[in-house]
């Protein structure tokens, strides 16, 4: 083992070691060239991968910039996925860069074409499109410490050119307490990472799995799960765990006790358990790489990628515990989270990022900065969430047990789940203040001026609070109060391995539903083995509780909150409103978005609005908080039309006969006053409900909201049809009638000139048994 006088310097040597990767023809080239979006990525492989697509004796690696000497170091050319393969000429690759005394050569990288990039970012967008696409790649296995370069050149026939670069330092095992702890335990030389780090998991993993304390499972190939450097490559030294013991003499013991780690050389001990190299890679340039300056950050790797976390963290079909730690990355691979869309990340996106990038949501819950000034992408991976750092919370989680919703309601027993409210709630504050502000033009929310709530607001529903309310007290389901942890209680539900949702639903998917395809067709099922401990033999979400918006059918929850979302919509303008007074609403069905509220609306509007985004956009249909949505919509459509119980009557109308809009003697089709003819039509008529009518051979007579009658009485109502229909300028319209469909059709009055408006045309219909009518128009 080399002692650290005896490390080679970082000096370069320029050499000229090419590989070339030739795209094979298969698309034809776009009209419109798409941009090439080149980028080199270091490719981390991860057991799972090795075992699913059969790289037999391929070694697995991190993705980190920093690795050990003899260690593999995958690269990959990324493209835009639209560039046509036949537009890409070639991608070769030189090592421009490395340290005297190294012999290394690129070499032929064993990831076949087969194997995708390994983020699924890049893969696949978050609609599900692909992103980027695999144009080449090559292998660099450095064998001495210090630095190299590998450039890639990318030719293209119509795509444009790039040459880009990447460096890698390989380095040697120092273990936490020769090195780590000098610096970071404390003081004004490093961020103090040690204190809390050694009260983690980590910190002890392999002192309990040796000691018996992890179960009877452990055996000589998992140490390196919980050990660092140790890659098995004997050709190779970088003082990593497994060259340590070799050098010791040190041997797996046939039983696990506690004797095992008390008995364990120190300096072997050094290197074991998940350490600070294990997630940044060696450290020995980082310590001595710059001398006589100590600790240069760049030689030491600071990675928000999942596959660090992945080398331990995804081996779903080679470890016993397949539903416990191992198998989180596969899970999460299958989340949203994954695929968090890239748009809200970059320059200019300052105020996005907290909740958008892995780094942003970190830097936010650790300082509460509301702009954070790293906007680089990167999915909302582990590092995002977990703090590998610190054990002050749960499961090393960034934040707990309490939350304050931007509106300012405080919720104190939302449990882990407090770390999910952190991004997934209506960020605008509250709805009055969004609303007010709006419509002045005024900030609603830090870095823009938008309307109404952000995706999502599912926070803000489970906990019952920021819509508006117009006064009233809205009822809230019980789901915050009686699901531990909240979010988490659902939507992280375990799996077994045995159940066909396993790693497509709960766990680190966070999903609720899953797919399965039987006979070719794929069915997508929800995840109800936790609902079914209150709701009872439930096969879905959608399952019927009430008629929520009073059509008289009881629809499944999710359907009828879909109703009462259409039936506030037809209520609202487009985006196309006219506030010089001759708006007509349209009745029609609308997406409710921040494009189509205007500053002009009248502020019932507005508040229409908010209700309807805020429920369509936190997406559960009722199942977070029926209660609520439910109450919240009927809300707004009450304010707009007067009918808070969507019965199609107005509430004044119904308190002023009957005192209450709830009771049965006010419902559209009950006949109080016991002649036959329902409220509806009697406030179509504009009668008194409770006044009969008096029955004649022909009909009902009121006379002044009163009946008449008698035998000398010759007043008769006999009955007519109304034709109403839009007309456009220039357009002649002609009303037809026959009595039996099949020809004959008969004009009844004269042509109607368009004006644009609407046409109501009454013809009676006292001689005929049934008639039919049409309109036609010329030209």
């Amino acid at each position: 083992m080399k002692t650290a006088t005896q490390r080679a310097p970082t000096f370069f040597l320029a050499v000229a070691v090419m590989v070339i990767w030739t795209m094979a023809t298969t698309t034809t080239t776009l009209a419109a060239p798409p941009a090439l979006q080149g980028q080199i990525t270091l490719r981390p492989l991860t057991p799972q991968e090795i075992y699913d697509y059969g790289l037999t004796g391929v070694q697995g690696a991190s993705g980190l910039s920093t690795m050990g000497v003899g260690q593999p170091v995958y690269l990959e050319v990324l493209v835009n996925n639209a560039v046509p393969n036949s537009d890409i000429t070639n991608v070769s690759w030189t090592l421009t860069a490395r340290p005297i005394g190294s012999t290394a050569a690129l070499e032929a990288s064993p990831l076949g074409p087969n194997i995708p990039t390994y983020k699924i970012a890049d893969r696949i967008n978050q609609s599900g499109a692909p992103v980027f696409k695999v144009a080449g790649r090559t292998m660099l296995r450095p064998d001495v410490v210090g630095s190299y370069t590998v450039s890639a050149s990318i030719r293209t026939g119509s795509s444009g050119n790039t040459n880009l670069t990447q460096r890698v330092t390989a380095s040697t095992y120092l273990g936490v307490n020769a090195s780590c702890v000098l610096c970071h335990s404390g003081g004004i030389i490093a961020p103090n990472r040690y204190t809390n780090w050694i009260e983690t998991a980590h910190a002890h993993t392999f002192e309990k799995a040796i000691s018996g304390q992890s179960g009877d499972y452990f055996s000589a190939s998992d140490v390196v799960y919980r050990t660092e450097g140790n890659d098995g490559n004997t050709n190779s030294n970088n003082s990593g765990f497994d060259y340590v013991a070799t050098t010791n003499g040190w041997t797996f013991p046939p039983t696990l006790n506690g004797n095992n780690w008390t008995t364990m050389p120190e300096g072997l001990k050094n290197f074991a358990n998940v350490q600070c190299e294990s997630c940044h890679g060696p450290g020995y340039q980082h310590v001595f790489g710059s001398l006589p300056v100590l600790g240069d950050t760049n030689y030491i790797s600071v990675s928000m990628n999942v596959g660090t976390c992945a080398q331990c963290h995804d081996s779903r079909t080679t470890h016993a515990l397949a539903t416990s730690w191992n198998t989180k990355a596969t899970e999460w691979g299958n989340s949203g989270h994954a695929r968090s869309p890239r748009t809200p990340s970059g320059p200019g996106r300052e105020a996005c990022v907290r909740c958008h990038t892995a780094r942003g949501f970190a830097t936010f819950t650790a300082t509460g900065n509301q702009i954070i000034s790293n906007t680089v992408y990167e999915a909302i991976t582990c590092a995002a969430c977990h703090d590998p750092h610190s054990a002050t919370n749960a499961h090393q989680l960034r934040a707990t047990e309490i939350y304050t919703l931007p509106e300012g309601t405080t919720v104190t027993n939302v449990g882990n789940g407090a770390l999910c409210m952190t991004c997934h709630h209506s960020r605008n504050g509250s709805a009055t203040e969004n609303i007010q502000k709006y419509k002045l033009n005024q900030p609603t929310w830090a870095g823009g001026t938008g309307f109404g709530p952000h995706d999502s607001t599912a926070g803000d529903m489970v906990e019952g609070v920021n819509a508006i309310t117009y006064g009233k007290v809205i009822p809230s389901g019980s789901h915050s109060a009686v699901i531990p942890n909240v979010c988490v209680g659902c939507h992280m539900q375990p799996v077994a391995t045995s159940h066909p949702a396993f790693a497509k639903a709960g766990g680190h998917t966070f999903s609720m539903t899953y797919n399965v395809v039987n006979a070719g067709v794929t069915n997508t099922l929800d995840l109800v083995d936790t609902c079914v401990k209150c709701h009872g033999p439930i096969e879905g979400f959608n399952f019927a509780r009430k008629d929520y918006d009073g059509d008289g059918v009881i629809d499944g929850v999710q359907t009828e909150m879909q109703h009462l979302l259409d039936n506030l919509s037809r209520l609202l303008p487009n985006s196309t409103y006219r506030a010089d007074g001759n708006y007509v609403a349209d009745g029609l069905v609308k997406n409710i978005d921040r494009n189509t509220v205007k500053t002009n609306w009248p502020t019932k509007f507005l508040n229409g609005a908010w209700n309807h985004m805020f429920v369509n956009v936190e997406g559960s249909r009722g199942v977070h908080n029926a209660p609520y949505a439910v109450g919240v919509l009927k809300a707004s459509i009450a304010d707009l039309t007067g009918d808070a119980n969507s019965d199609q009557l107005p509430d004044s109308w119904q308190i002023q006969y009957f005192g209450s809009a709830s009771t049965p003697q006010a419902a559209p089709n009950a006949t109080p006053a016991g002649d036959g003819v329902p409220n509806w039509l009697k406030y179509a008529l504009g009668l008194n409900p409770t006044i009969p009518g008096l029955v004649v051979p022909d009909g009902v007579v009121w006379a002044n909201a009163s009946s008449t009658g008698g035998s000398t009485d010759t007043i008769r109502i006999y009955t007519a049809a109304e034709i109403s229909f839009d007309t456009e300028v220039g357009k002649a319209y002609q009303i037809q009638a026959v009595s039996t469909l099949g020809g004959g059709w008969q004009n009844i009055g004269a042509p109607i000139p368009g004006t644009g408006q609407s046409v109501s045309y009454v013809t009676p219909t006292r001689s005929n048994a049934q008639q039919y009518y049409r309109v036609m128009h010329t030209p």
